[in-house]
């Protein structure tokens, strides 16, 4: 990392950077297998748009947000960022990431819908990468979500959600009819009938 960097960096977090700096010249950085003890907490915020901020401020970097997703750890509830021999607790309104857009990949009668991220991961929805959606009891809002890696998910946006709809079929479950859609061999509810 050069000085200009390290300049640019927020002050707790340079020891997180120079550590998954170096294990990402290696691919992607096993955080799965890190477990560090807890080291603390940052005053580190991801919005539920998908915002990364720090001391309030949003990081405005997509290189050092990439960086830092790079290193995110979901445990039950809580988030952390995490190297091999540190653990930094983070708040996440929601879901850490966004998808931002999809593309279908495949033939026409086996479709395979590929969503982007704001971190610039790129997603195929099938067994290991399921479509969800919770609704708000009070509210009755959709919020769409695809499993990313690791137990993180990204809220789908809403055009992107409205594209999905735009594509949904007639379908069943347990709970009666309602309307899905299909990547590869899965079949994902996204909504009641209407």
């Amino acid at each position: 990392m050069s000085n200009d960097d390290q300049r640019n960096v927020p002050p707790g977090t340079i020891s997180i950077v120079q550590a998954v700096t170096q294990a990402a010249a290696k691919g992607q950085p096993p955080v799965h297998l890190w477990n560090p003890p807890l080291s603390g907490t940052l005053d580190m915020r991801i919005a539920r748009d998908g915002t990364w901020f720090y001391n309030g401020t949003p990081i405005k970097r997509p290189g050092l947000v990439r960086l830092f997703a790079s290193v995110l750890k979901r445990e039950g509830d809580d988030y952390f960022l995490v190297t091999p021999v540190e653990k930094f607790g983070i708040e996440v309104d929601d879901a850490p990431f966004v998808a931002v857009d999809f593309e279908i990949e495949g033939e026409a009668d086996v479709p395979i819908l590929v969503f982007e991220t704001n971190t610039g991961d790129f997603v195929r929805a099938g067994a290991e990468n399921a479509v969800t959606v919770s609704v708000n009891p009070e509210t009755g809002e959709p919020s769409p979500y695809i499993h990313v890696r690791n137990d993180l998910h990204a809220l789908i946006d809403r055009k992107s959600f409205y594209r999905l709809a735009d594509r949904a079929e007639a379908g069943e479950t347990d709970e009666g009819p309602c309307m899905v859609v299909r990547s590869g061999d899965e079949t994902f509810m996204i909504g009641p009938m209407t």
